[in-house]
C-alpha cells in the first residue's frame, strides 16, 4: 500500500512522526511518502522540529510559504495535485486542521484517491476560525477518519458521517509526547535560561485574534508583566507574535519586559522540558491544551472556546477568554495552589500509531485484490 502523509506546520509534525514511524516498520507491506508543504518554512518552525522528531527529509517539499488563507489554500492545491499525480498513492493522510490539510485533501479527492483524517470530528462550533472551516471540510471530503475522543465521534455523527468511516483510535500528539519526554527531561534548556522546576509560567500566543489587535495585545502582554511580578514568565513567541509585539511597542530585543522573557520558538523537545516542569501554562494552542493535559500542568486557555472541550472536561485547562483580567485572576488562583487536576482521556498512550495502521489494513482489505490484502493483513 503506498500512502502520501502530508504536514505543512509545526504541530502537524508530532502527529505524523509516529505514523511515518510505524508504517516504516513493515517495508515490505508500506511505501510512505512524506510530503512537507512548506507552509511552516523557516528553520525555527519547521528545521528543528523534524530533526527533533527523527523524521526524515521530505520526498517532497512543495515550499508554499506565507499568504493570505487563499493563496496559501490556492498554493498548496496547486503544488501538490503533481505529486498526487506522480506517486499515485493508494491514500493521502492528512492531518490536524491547517490550510495545508484542507488543500491536500481536496487535491486528491477531486483526482479520486482516497483520503484518511488523523484528529477529525473536534470541533469549536466557530466559523470565525479558519481552522474549524478547514476541519469540517476536510472531514466531509475523507475516506477514513481518526478521532482523538468520543466527543470528535459525536461530532461527525451528527453530521451525518457513516459510522464505518469513524475510527477511535487516539491521539498522535500524545503518542509523540510519551516517546520524547524521557529525552525532553535530558534537555539542558532550563540550565540554558536559568530556569528551576515549577518557578516559572510558559505562555504560548499566536491567534490572530489575540495577537493582530494592537488593544488585545497590549491587554494580554500587560496581563503577563502582572502576573510576572509573581512568577517569571518564559514566553517563546510565533515569528509573527514577535512582529507584532514590536509593532505595537510592547516589546524589543534589546529591552525585555520585567521578567517576561520573550525568546525565538525552541525546538519540539526544549519545548517538552519548558512545557513539562511549568508551574502553570497560559497558551492559545489546540495541542498545548492537550499536551498539558498528559503532563498534568494546569494550563489557561486564552480563547473564548475550544475544539478540544475533553482537556476541560478529562484534563487540566480551564478556558479563560481574553479578558485580562480574568487570566490574571485565574493565574493568581493557580500559584495560590488551586490549579486543576486532571485524568488521561482513552487511549491518549503509546500505540495511536498502531491502531491507525492496523485501521488501514482492514479498509484496505475490503478495497484491494485478494493476494494485495493477505500481505498486508500480515503487517
Amino acid at each position: 500500500m503506498k500512502l502520501v502523509l502530508v504536514a505543512g506546520a509545526r504541530p502537524n509534525f508530532m502527529k505524523v512522526a509516529p505514523i511515518l514511524k510505524g508504517l516504516r516498520a513493515y517495508p515490505e507491506h508500506f511505501t510512505p511518502v512524506f510530503v512537507h508543504t512548506g507552509q511552516h518554512y523557516d528553520a525555527d518552525m519547521s528545521d528543528v522540529f523534524l530533526a527533533d522528531l527523527g523524521l526524515p527529509q521530505p520526498d517532497h517539499y512543495l515550499g508554499v510559504g506565507s499568504g493570505t488563507h487563499a493563496e496559501q489554500t490556492a498554493a498548496v492545491l496547486e503544488a501538490f495535485e503533481p505529486v498526487v499525480h506522480a506517486e499515485r498513492p493508494d491514500v493521502v493522510i492528512v492531518v490536524g486542521d491547517v490550510n495545508s490539510t484542507l488543500a491536500a485533501a481536496l487535491a486528491a479527492a477531486k483526482l479520486c484517491v482516497p483520503v484518511a483524517h488523523v484528529e477529525a470530528g473536534l470541533r469549536s462550533f466557530d466559523r470565525t476560525m479558519p481552522e474549524e472551516v478547514n476541519r469540517i471540510l476536510t472531514d466531509h471530503l475523507c475516506d477514513l477518519l481518526f478521532t482523538t475522543c468520543e466527543d470528535a465521534n459525536a461530532n461527525l455523527r451528527a453530521e451525518g458521517i457513516a459510522e464505518d468511516k469513524i475510527h477511535f483510535v487516539g491521539n498522535t500528539m500524545v503518542e509523540s509526547l510519551l516517546t520524547f519526554l524521557p529525552q525532553a527531561q535530558r534537555s539542558a534548556v532550563g540550565e540554558r535560561l536559568q530556569l528551576s522546576r515549577g518557578d516559572y509560567c510558559l505562555v504560548t500566543l499566536h491567534r490572530p485574534s489575540n495577537v493582530d489587535d494592537p488593544n488585545a495585545l497590549a491587554g494580554l502582554f500587560g496581563a503577563l508583566q502582572e502576573i510576572a511580578e509573581e512568577l517569571k514568565v518564559v514566553f517563546p513567541a510565533h515569528p509573527r507574535t514577535q512582529k507584532r509585539l514590536r509593532e505595537f511597542g510592547l516589546w524589543s530585543p534589546d529591552k525585555q519586559a520585567g521578567s517576561v522573557v520573550v525568546l525565538d520558538p525552541v525546538g519540539y523537545v526544549d519545548f517538552l522540558w519548558l512545557e513539562a516542569n511549568a508551574r502553570l501554562v497560559i497558551t492559545d494552542s489546540g495541542g498545548v491544551q492537550e499536551e498539558t493535559t498528559i503532563l498534568g500542568v494546569p494550563c489557561l486557555t486564552v480563547r473564548q472556546n475550544t475544539e478540544r472541550p475533553i482537556t476541560i472536561s478529562m484534563g487540566t485547562n480551564v478556558l479563560v477568554g481574553t479578558d485580562p483580567r480574568r487570566l490574571v485572576a485565574e493565574a493568581k488562583r493557580v500559584l495560590a495552589g488551586n490549579g486543576k487536576r486532571g485524568s488521561v482521556p482513552p487511549l491518549w498512550d503509546e500505540h495511536v500509531s498502531g491502531r491507525i495502521v492496523a485501521a488501514l489494513v482492514t479498509w484496505w482489505e475490503r478495497r484491494a485484490p485478494a493476494s494485495v490484502a493477505a500481505a498486508a493483513k500480515e503487517a
